[in-house]
């Protein structure tokens, strides 16, 4: 019996997920029978995550449960093949995906540290397997469990480039707390089957972080295809493609009561929007509190400044490109529109060429207790919709503006 022994540990081997070492590379062997491959990951990461390497096959993974691997130094992440997350066990991922600390927000995945290089080559890809996630949710907002696909979590001084994101489970990344940090050549595709598009699957947020560059995006989503929530500032977008979406958003902020939040210094330029709502709008909450974090709320304060979306192409833009709400509130409240106290001021969009569905150029509706400051729509080629003789400009609580007359 004893030369059988070998033979059965190899046999658990092959068909069990298991990381192979090498100095310190450590490359993720999975299952390949669609049991759990998540413990060999985080094993690697463990292993590997101190100046090392991980190195995941041009093959597919199968990931059942929530991953942590944070506090990395110095590592390369190489994938080569899908990483497919499975929702069959919903109320798994309901009861333990990882909290963000906002809202109700949380995630399949955190990833994070210093100095990270993430290459997927072009076709490393995240399966959300989120179709199933967009059909157990029937439209219901912020879904308490629902998992964000990943979360890159205090990082710094990293480099994420050439990943695929197919059908994440809800926003597809948000980049917590982390600053320098590039994201390149990234595609997104979180589009339903169904007729109903995928609410809540943005294509990135981010949250309290810093000097952050997101080019060559590709983006076909139902929701912000960009947006930065509170306390981000020194952002760039350049260079990339959004469809179907609601365009670069800035907020929502202003949901907690009496906090202070902001969003600062953010540039989107040579950029194509199609057939999205917007190109870039701001939303904050009210200046009254109605109902709770994270379906209701407001009452909080803070900035707004500096924010532009230049140079960019858009196509069948289905609003208008610039908008401005500072009347945001769920849980069925209504009103208290002139209540905010949190301030817009030095907002830019310009540069920008291409059609509109209708006449609507912009509609920016600001609260009359801190009304908008220096809005500005400049050097930009609208072609109208259909019977439209001229473009509208609707404003509520703006006291300067350049280019354009509010109507």
């Amino acid at each position: 019996m004893l030369p059988v022994l070998p033979l059965l540990l190899l046999a658990t081997r092959v068909y069990g997920g298991h990381v192979v070492k090498h100095d310190t590379t450590c490359i993720v062997q999975p299952s390949g029978n669609f049991t759990d491959d998540s413990p060999a990951i985080v094993e690697a990461f463990t292993l590997c995550g101190q100046g090392g390497m991980i190195e995941f096959l041009n093959e597919t993974y199968w990931i059942e449960k929530v991953m942590n691997t944070t506090g990395l130094n110095d590592v390369q992440i190489d994938l080569r093949g899908t990483l497919l997350w499975s929702a069959a066990n919903i109320s798994y991922w309901l009861e333990n995906s990882l909290p963000l600390g906002y809202q109700n927000q949380s995630s399949a995945w955190f990833l994070g540290g210093n100095n990270i290089t993430f290459n997927g080559h072009g076709y490393g890809t995240f399966n959300g397997n989120g179709q199933i996630w967009y059909d157990y949710t029937k439209g219901v907002s912020n879904l308490a469990g629902r998992p964000h696909a990943l979360t890159i979590w205090e990082t710094n001084n990293s480099t994420f480039t050439g990943i695929r994101f197919l059908q994440s489970q809800m926003w597809t990344m948000t980049l917590a707390y982390s600053s320098f940090v590039n994201m390149s050549d990234i595609f997104v595709s979180s589009l339903s089957n169904d007729s109903e598009p995928a609410r809540n699957t943005d294509g990135a947020d981010t949250l309290g972080s810093h000097h952050i560059i997101f080019r060559g995006w590709e983006v076909h989503n139902g929701d912000d295809s960009i947006a930065m929530k509170r306390n981000s500032s020194d952002i760039l977008i350049e260079n990339s493609s959004f469809y179907t979406g609601l365009g670069v958003a800035i907020g929502s902020i202003g949901q907690y009561l009496d906090e202070v939040e902001f969003v600062e210094r953010v540039l989107t330029r040579n950029c194509s929007f199609i057939g999205t709502r917007y190109v870039g709008y701001i939303k904050t909450w009210t200046g009254v509190q109605q109902g709770f974090p994270p379906n209701g709320g407001g009452g909080g304060t803070g900035w707004v400044r500096d924010v532009a979306w230049t140079n960019s192409t858009l196509s069948q833009i289905v609003l208008q490109p610039a908008e401005i709400t500072q009347c945001t509130t769920f849980s069925g409240a209504v009103g208290e529109c002139d209540t905010s106290t949190l301030q817009i001021s030095n907002i830019t969009w310009s540069g920008l060429e291409g059609s509109i569905t209708n006449s609507s150029i912009a509609d920016l509706e600001c609260s009359g207790a801190a009304p908008c400051q220096n809005l500005e729509i400049l050097n930009s080629n609208f072609i109208l919709g259909t019977n439209a003789t001229a473009g509208t400009y609707s404003c509520h609580a703006v006291t300067s503006t350049e280019g354009f007359t509010c109507s």
